[in-house]
């Protein structure tokens, strides 16, 4: 069968927001090339060495491809996607730099391609969650929580060090009854596996509405729609939530720009779990919190990122 291969020159940052946006165009797949991944295996952050890497990419450390594979009877929707694209960027109000966004596109044959990609994945174990791809026939142990992904999804699957801290952390943090508030929600993961640890009600938002869809769309595969809640918004629109604990894996610009608003979000005693945080920005993450009432009781950290446990 053949493909369109349609690629879009962005960053490292925005990588993740761009291939939302082309999942819900495509079943093919999409791929991601990211020259920051590979300054870190030669810096051998990924316990990998190389014996030579070319020097130019030290100096391109944000560059990053991500290619959509689209039948060919949908390479007439490529402008709206690219449209897509650029209101997401514009939704960011410029904290997120998405690069160039420059395209490309060509054919390929495709080679029973998305039958290979499926093979690369396994289901992933974070503690009592189980995040299982909706392809693979998996039995849970009796202590496991299966949280079940379509392969239509972006982000947020478990296998990024932010979402797995994520979850693992709120199942430390999270009681049952408890009710959660999950902003910018991706794929859903949070909130999903939220209610299958036992919180009451889950409020999922995004700027992003693939985001918000495809979390609507995991809640119902998962059986737990009844107490998942999907909304396109920012934490400021949704005046009215309040929660027992607050999760948020994005950036940290982003998170500094959320902190005045989430104190009132948050019931008496209250958590807020908080990912997405490279290092050298932490401090800035916890300044903005701290002004806000919020003091960091826990502090982890995963390959190149950090995740911030706080409380009221």
């Amino acid at each position: 069968m053949k493909y369109i291969e349609l690629t879009v020159h962005t960053t490292s940052e925005a990588s993740e927001l761009v291939c939302d946006v082309l999942w819900n165009y495509t079943e093919g797949g999409v791929a991601v090339s990211d020259v920051a991944d590979v300054v870190a295996l030669q810096n051998g952050k990924s316990g990998v060495f190389w014996d030579y890497l070319d020097e130019s990419l030290q100096s391109r450390g944000t560059d990053a491809l991500v290619k959509a594979f689209l039948p060919p009877e949908r390479a007439g929707e490529i402008p709206q996607i690219m449209r897509e694209i650029y209101a997401c960027r514009e939704r960011s109000g410029g904290a997120i730099d998405f690069g160039t966004l420059e395209e490309t596109k060509r054919e390929i044959d495709g080679d029973d391609w998305i039958e290979i990609w499926k093979k690369h994945f396994r289901p992933i174990h974070l503690g009592r969650v189980v995040v299982v791809p909706e392809w693979i026939e998996y039995r849970a142990a009796p202590d496991e929580k299966i949280v079940l992904l379509d392969s239509n999804m972006a982000f947020g699957t478990g296998e990024h060090e932010t979402t797995a801290m994520c979850v693992e952390l709120m199942q430390e943090y999270l009681k049952a009854g408890d009710a959660v508030l999950d902003v910018g929600c991706g794929s859903g993961i949070l909130g999903i596996a939220a209610a299958k640890l036992g919180a009451r009600k889950c409020y999922l938002t995004d700027i992003d509405p693939v985001a918000v869809a495809s979390s609507r769309h995991n809640a119902e595969k998962n059986g737990v729609s009844d107490r998942v809640e999907a909304a396109e918004s920012n934490l400021a629109d949704g005046a009215s939530m309040r929660a027992d604990l607050i999760l948020a894996n994005i950036t940290a610009e982003i998170l500094v720009s959320l902190a005045p608003a989430v104190p009132a979000h948050l019931n008496a005693g209250g958590t807020v779990i908080l990912s997405g945080i490279l290092p050298d920005r932490a401090d800035k993450v916890k300044a903005a919190f701290a002004q806000a009432g919020l003091s960091p009781v826990r502090e982890e950290r995963r390959g190149e990122w950090c995740a911030l446990v706080l409380k009221k």
